[in-house]
């Protein structure tokens, strides 16, 4: 492999329109192209040196499920030395909540005797597995459908056409074979509109939408009359790609009576509020689907991870620390007297409480920290440290700002709370039992509960 400092090549990856990552041979990251920090929403310090026992690389298949890391396309592609084609995987974490969906490729690039390198490329298809797909929709409507791309509208070479639909090939006689790759001027003639043709072309130049009633011409030269609507359609990046046409023939309405041109726009508006119909029932679907893959991973209450999201985590962060050393800190923390803020203010108080408990751990823990709701008025959480002696100095930051947070009640009034919190600290190694490590925090908790609430309880172990 050439060195990747090489300008032309580091110049090509610098510009490509997919996600470009190269790893080392410990699978830590040397190099992420400008698209693939924009997909996996990260800069460039928060990537570089990243290994995949990261917490932060949570990976789930394609039905959703959470991926062992030995099945990262990373290790795969160590393991087997094979190339890892097309897979579909999505990412959990970062800034957002949603899950990002990628198309996903890797493979071995070195020799056994020199460097090795593994390179992952990552094409983002998440409008493709989040959205319904309407394509036996536009396939069977009677309206004609012409898309074309957008990269060279002028005469003579473009627009080029890249799709049409059967009604376009039934009323045109053009079959797809022969249509796509040609401009659509192709199916102009002598006695078609140049005016209209000017304001089609000024109204794609300007990446807008425009409608116009147009004269044709069919594979046999028999002229007809379509009123076509064309769309501007973009990707992601908000980048006009491509243009569609959605044309009807209205060759008879032409030449009948103002009763039949009445029924026709009659039709017509019927048919864009079903339009609308289907876009309203599309965009619901999808805010339902979204929804459900966020109660997934994340508390719907405090927006945090969930106790499910939160296993998966640690067990990365404490593969991680064994990797690179350092003890971990495992800790539990219970509202003292939920139960009487609840029954004396409403559960709308209590939930805010609980709420505004997770902005601290938000804004108090690291990015490399893990933490969680863990259930009720109960929240977790797991640091690497640098020396044992700073698990004080993190139990007094969140047990300091929790009292001093001030929460909203009726009026003006602010009501102060108090909690309990259990800390394990351990050294961890490859026989590690994570879950005996928080039980043993939880347990300590409940000491605190028991001898006076408001402080915390740590317990040092090998």
């Amino acid at each position: 492999m050439k060195d990747i400092s090489d300008l032309n090549f580091k110049n090509l990856l610098e510009y490509a329109q997919v996600g470009v990552v190269i790893h080392n041979w410990d699978t830590s990251i040397v190099y992420i192209n400008p698209t693939g920090l924009a997909l996996l929403k990260l800069d460039y310090e928060q990537a570089i040196g990243r290994d995949i026992y990261d917490p932060h690389w949570t990976l789930i298949d394609e039905q959703g499920n959470l991926m062992a890391v030995e099945d990262y396309p990373v290790n795969v592609v160590k393991s087997t030395r094979k190339n890892v084609v097309n897979k579909v995987l999505g990412v959990v974490g970062g800034s957002s909540k949603e899950i990002s969906w990628f198309m996903a490729n890797a493979y071995f690039e070195g020799h056994d005797d020199d460097k090795n390198f593994i390179v992952v490329t990552i094409t983002d298809i998440s409008d493709a597995k989040q959205q319904i797909s309407f394509h036996d929709v536009v396939e069977n409507t009677q309206d004609m459908v012409v898309i074309t791309d957008a990269k060279n509208i002028k005469h003579p070479e473009g627009p080029k056409i890249v799709y049409v639909n059967k009604a376009f090939e039934a009323l045109t006689g053009y079959s797809s074979s022969e249509i796509i790759g040609e401009t659509p001027r192709i199916l102009q003639g002598n006695l078609t509109d140049p005016q209209a043709k000017q304001r089609i072309y000024s109204a794609l130049e300007r990446h807008e939408e425009v409608t116009e009633t147009l004269l044709n011409y069919d594979v046999r030269g028999r002229p007809y009359w379509v009123e076509m609507n064309i769309i501007p359609l973009k990707n992601k990046f908000d980048e006009v790609t491509h243009f569609a046409a959605i044309q009807r023939d209205v060759s008879k309405s032409k030449f009948q009576t103002e009763q039949l041109e009445k029924r026709n726009k009659d039709l017509k508006e019927l048919k864009v509020n079903l339009e609308n119909l289907v876009q309203e029932r599309t965009f619901e679907l999808q805010q339902a689907k979204s929804q459900l893959e966020k109660i997934a991973f994340f508390d719907p209450l405090t927006g945090i991870p969930n106790r499910r999201f939160f296993s998966d985590q640690v067990n990365k962060l404490v593969r991680s620390s064994i990797r690179h050393g350092g003890p971990v800190a495992f800790g539990i923390f219970d509202v003292d007297n939920f139960k009487l803020v609840n029954d004396t203010y409403g559960h709308n108080v209590g939930d805010r409480l609980l709420v505004e408990l997770a902005n601290i751990l938000t804004h108090i823990l690291r990015i490399d920290d893990v933490f969680c709701r863990f259930g009720g008025e109960e929240f977790a959480f797991a640091v690497i440290l640098k020396k044992v002696d700073d698990t004080e100095r993190v139990a007094e930051k969140l047990i300091n700002a929790i009292r001093n947070l001030k929460v909203p009640v009726e009026g003006e009034n602010t009501i102060n709370v108090t909690v309990s919190m259990g800390l394990n600290v351990v050294s961890p190694n490859n026989s590690t039992d994570i879950d005996d490590h928080i039980k043993k925090s939880d347990a300590a908790m409940y000491q605190v509960k028991k001898s006076g609430k408001d402080r915390y309880k740590i317990i040092y172990e090998p």
